[in-house]
């Protein structure tokens, strides 16, 4: 969601000088989509403060307005609280869907380390997210690549810098850093088999130290398989 979209809403909402239970629920629902870190939801407050000021004709108002964003600023939640920390399953739709998720709402990169992808609606949503900009490497196994209904070569032929191990012994790893912020992993081999029949699972985490470590690991493969 860029900030002139937010303002769209903002002043929206704001016509009749009230937040109706169903603007309240279409936010919601729009703020969990697109999934803001703790940063841009502190820029939205902001930007909602200043919509609000904007309404304000009397500059007591205006004053006022400016001591209740400071104050709720104070009032926050600790940084923490906003930490993601879930767990979807498969078979089933939940798995494949998170996956997509994040490749849609990604802002600043995704790195992606995983044993094989022939599931095409995940390709599309690596595509996809290649094309409008977002930069995307992937590490994967070179045998798996070379598998009849791989999506290595098509991710290829996007513009997508893909390595593989070139090695006798498998690349295993099914993971992801997006963002440098949240981390993908799991059991979840990005198939469509996985998502039908197969007992797997994702975990999404955003908690700094496990976002460090794999991060750290895709760099060292990423260097370790340079051509």
């Amino acid at each position: 969601m860029t900030p002139k979209q937010l303002d769209e809403i903002f002043y929206q909402t704001l016509a009749d000088s009230r937040l109706s239970r169903g603007e309240r629920k279409a936010l919601s629902q729009i703020l969990a989509e697109d999934q803001p870190d703790a940063n841009e939801l502190a820029v939205f407050r902001h930007e909602a403060f200043a919509v609000a000021r904007e309404h304000m004709h009397d500059p007591r108002d205006r004053q006022v307005a400016q001591w209740l964003e400071d104050v709720v600023k104070l009032l926050l939640p600790p940084h923490d609280a906003l930490a993601v920390a879930e767990a979807r399953f498969s078979p089933g739709q939940d798995c494949v869907h998170r996956v997509i998720s994040l490749f849609d709402h990604a802002r600043r990169s995704a790195d992606v380390c995983v044993f094989t992808i022939t599931d095409d609606r995940i390709a599309d949503a690596v595509i996809e997210a290649h094309r409008r900009g977002l930069p995307v490497r992937v590490v994967t196994d070179t045998m798996k690549a070379m598998d009849r209904g791989s999506d290595i070569e098509r991710l290829r032929r996007a513009g997508i810098e893909v390595r593989e191990d070139r090695s006798e012994h498998h690349m295993h790893h099914k993971f992801a850093v997006f963002d440098q912020r949240l981390v993908l992993t799991g059991s979840f081999n990005w198939t469509r088999s996985a998502t039908a029949f197969n007992q797997e699972n994702v975990v999404v985490t955003s908690e700094p130290r496990l976002v460090r470590s794999f991060r750290d690991n895709f760099a060292e493969l990423w260097e370790k398989f340079r051509l």
